[in-house]
């Protein structure tokens, strides 16, 4: 258990943050309209239903 902690732990963190490096530094390698973040929606189209597409409501009867 002591090799765990002495040596493949230590090991692994370091290993991580160094993909975590390269995977962030990757960055400036890249052409500048993929280095920006990925659009969350496409531009010019609307997600919100308008009156047109949305399903029919049931009438409340309550009143």
């Amino acid at each position: 258990m002591a090799i765990f902690r002495q040596y493949i732990a230590p090991l692994l963190v370091v290993l991580v943050f160094v993909f975590a490096l390269v995977a962030v530094s990757a960055r400036i390698f890249l052409p500048s309209d993929m280095a920006a973040p990925a659009p969350i929606e496409e531009v010019g189209i609307s997600s919100q239903p308008t009156p047109v597409n949305l399903p029919p409501t049931a009438q409340n009867s309550a009143s």
